[in-house]
């Protein structure tokens, strides 16, 4: 199916934005949904809403086959060896603190090593801060190469014997960088690590295979990837989950309350106090269909195509620069020499055109690349070349509009 028709499966995409057919390149921040997610929801409220677990009446059990269901289908999805070892979370930042506040705070100590890179998401970062601080762990970074990539060897020489942790997203969400995790976490386990990857920009652009990159851990959200927002995963090898504590209690994660102690459920439902998120999981599930219908190879091959015309477009534009490497994932962060990102964003909106503009949660790249914002671009499986084309045709817009400072 092509992007066209894809496209058709969007009911939000068919819709005029100031005047102008809406043209949106901001999946990174979040992607749209199709109508058979939509209807998923709207199913689980009409037919199916009530709560999980606990009761035996007919509307109990379907909704529990249908949230259940959705685990089985994650763990299909990123080809995980049990459905125990995919815990719903409310998205990548819930499950990347998880990991931080249960294994982190209680696995590290004085003289142990966190290493992370410059280039990651904000939700990537803190949260080892924090366990830094109340550890006394030392934070380090992967220095970057000039492109904003990694290089192996910069890997091999951050992590050291006294590493106990690696965080790293597996696409970065400013540069596209599409980071070699299988090989680092190679590195990692060498030296006695474990592995952590940020999967939010990974999981819906290519095909994941936790086994095969052997990561000790694999956090994603489902409103990147065509589901519903609130809702996300954290995958984890079974051993290092078993041995770790919750970090919320209450009802559905416990197996007997007495007086003055307690005693947890078994994976994955120690994890998930309170009433879970039932319909997000079952958006999720329907998104994971309809991504696997598509097919993420297909929509790996035509992003990169897309990004590949993108760019050679987007460098006919005089004044542009172009942040990131040659070959990266489906989006192309960018600014007009003397506007201001906001401004940018703003013209292009005017014109129907949504992009993102400002830091991306990423200050310290922002740093790096010694700028306060930028413009970017994100593409998806229902973006097409006359898309990238109405982007260009904006920016050369921008630039009149702001022609005084060229």
């Amino acid at each position: 199916m092509d992007a066209k028709s894809i496209r058709q499966l969007f009911p939000i995409l068919d819709q005029e934005v100031n005047g102008n057919p809406l043209v949106y390149l901001d999946s990174s921040a979040t992607s749209q949904k199709p109508l058979s997610v939509i209807q998923a929801l709207n199913d689980y409220y009409k037919f199916d809403n009530s709560n999980v677990h606990r009761g035996v009446h007919t509307l109990g059990t379907r909704a529990t086959d249908k949230y259940e269901g959705a685990r089985e289908k994650v763990r299909r999805f990123i080809n995980a060896k049990s459905e125990k070892q995919v815990i719903f979370t409310r998205g990548t930042t819930t499950a990347i603190n998880t990991v931080a506040h249960s294994y982190g705070r209680s696995n590290l100590s004085e003289g142990d090593e966190i290493v992370i890179t410059p280039m990651e998401h904000h939700s990537n970062i803190i949260p080892w801060q924090q366990v830094a601080k109340v550890t006394g762990a030392t934070l380090k970074y992967i220095p970057l190469q000039a492109d904003g990539t990694i290089s192996l060897d910069d890997v091999r020489e951050t992590i050291t014997d006294k590493t106990k942790m690696v965080a790293m997203m597996h696409v970065s969400n400013v540069l596209g960088t599409i980071n070699p995790v299988k090989e680092v976490a190679a590195i990692a386990h060498e030296q006695g690590a474990v592995m952590l990857v940020d999967g939010a920009q990974g999981v819906p652009h290519m095909k994941v295979d936790v086994q095969d990159l052997d990561c000790d851990f694999y956090a994603f959200s489902a409103h990147k990837m065509c589901g519903p927002t609130g809702i996300g995963v954290l995958y984890g090898k079974r051993e290092l989950l078993e041995a770790m504590e919750p970090v919320e209690f209450g009802g559905e994660m416990i197996d007997f309350v007495h007086l003055y102690e307690s005693t947890w459920k078994e994976l994955p439902w120690k994890f998930e106090g309170g009433t879970p998120i039932i319909a997000g999981a079952i958006g999720l599930g329907a998104a994971i269909d309809f991504l696997t219908e598509i097919g993420l190879d297909e929509i790996e091959e035509h992003e990169s195509k897309l990004v590949e015309y993108a760019l050679k477009q987007l460098r006919t534009i005089d004044g542009i620069d172009i942040y990131g490497p040659e070959k990266r994932a489906g989006l192309i962060t960018f600014n007009l020499d003397s506007v201001h990102p906001h401004d940018t964003a703003t013209v292009l909106d005017a014109e129907g055109i949504a992009v993102r503009a400002g830091h991306h949660c990423a200050q310290p790249l922002m740093k790096w690349l010694d700028v306060t914002a930028t413009a970017r671009a994100s593409f998806y499986l229902y973006n097409t070349e006359e898309d990238v084309d109405r982007l260009v045709a904006g920016l050369n817009k921008t630039k009149e509009y702001f022609g005084d400072v060229f």
